[in-house]
């Protein structure tokens, strides 16, 4: 760099800290107003090192013999400030040194800002994706995975008809005076631990649970898509679920007992409410159902007549004869008892 050079940079280093320094020695030769208003005082260094003990200077000689530059940083401490300074070496003529110094405090602020920022960003991110998926674990907890799709989709769900269907209704015996004799939360336990229990089995079978009522579990096979062998289905969740109380009755002091009812027909499916929504469905099918358990004794399933048709070759069924059904007139009714 020449004189000339050195010069011109003066000129346009308006704001920035120049010094010029001996390459051997590494003493301060000039230094303009800026360099001495940041780095000044009554005993100013007047050697590199002196000034910056912190700077590496075997690798900014190791620079400067290669590429003829060296940059750096360094955090000098002005009365109650801290300030980082960016150094830029470069080699002269006749063994001279140029040092411009930047103040680049307000640009690591604002990339500390920056970073902060982005922190809270992400970390705001992964706890909207969290609630999101928190959100969806609930919501697929309530209706199945097609409706919750439908109404994520375009907030709204368009009520379905859904012909043919089976439909399980549960219901427990004695659960009212359990509920008046026992802590309260026992039974909300223990009916958790059914509960949960009958949701694993009826995904087993592709059987969709609708909702819970107190003590009341239904549950539907053939919904949201269809299933050819819906019956089938739905009366393999109703021997496990009445064997599975059975077996969990040894180990446990309070004997669960149940009344299954199965019917078969047509349903509509939609999300009910506006605040407090829920999935539900309607239908004959759901009332037949729920009619059907009321004739069943504890720990057993009665199944309507067309149902029973369906899978009478594949399961041991009973005929108890004609009963009059609440709102179906006369029909045949059957139990199904489990195989095992």
């Amino acid at each position: 760099m020449t004189i000339e050079a050195i010069n011109e940079q003066l000129l346009r280093a308006i704001g920035v800290g120049v010094a010029l320094l001996d390459r051997k020695t590494l003493q301060f030769g000039f230094r303009n107003d800026t360099f001495d208003e940041w780095f000044g005082g009554e005993n100013q260094p007047t050697q590199l090192q002196q000034l910056f003990p912190e700077l590496d200077v075997q690798a900014m000689s190791e620079n400067l013999i290669g590429t003829g530059r060296h940059t750096s940083e360094i955090r000098f401490k002005k009365k109650r400030r801290t300030l980082v300074i960016a150094l830029d070496f470069t080699v002269a003529e006749g063994d001279m040194l140029v040092l411009v110094c930047q103040n680049v405090t307000r640009i690591k602020e604002l990339e500390s800002m920056i970073d902060s920022y982005s922190m809270m960003v992400e970390r705001n991110t992964r706890e909207i994706k969290r609630e999101k998926e928190q959100v969806e674990k609930l919501l697929l907890n309530i209706m199945p995975r097609s409706v919750y799709e439908e109404y994520k989709t375009f907030g709204v769900v368009t009520p379905q008809m859904y012909d043919p269907v089976s439909v399980l209704m549960l219901d427990f015996v004695g659960f009212t005076d359990m509920v008046a004799s026992q802590d309260p939360s026992v039974t909300v336990t223990e009916l958790n631990d059914i509960y949960s229990a009958f949701d694993r089995i009826g995904e087993q079978f592709g059987c969709e649970r609708i909702k819970t009522i107190g003590d009341a579990y239904i549950t539907v096979a053939g919904l949201p898509d269809p299933t050819p062998d819906h019956s089938k289905a739905i009366a393999n969740t109703a021997i496990r679920f009445v064997r599975y109380l059975m077996r969990r009755n040894l180990s446990h002091p309070h004997q669960w007992r149940c009344r299954i009812g199965i019917s078969t027909g047509s349903v509509v499916g939609s999300v009910v409410g506006i605040q407090k929504y829920v999935y539900d469905i309607f239908g004959p099918a759901v009332n037949l159902a729920s009619r059907l358990q009321e004739f069943s004794e504890p720990m057993q399933i009665t199944v309507q007549d067309a149902v029973a048709h369906t899978i009478k070759d594949q399961f041991n069924l009973e005929n108890v004869g004609a009963r009059s059904i609440r709102g179906f007139g006369e029909q045949d009714i059957w139990r199904l008892s489990d195989n095992d």
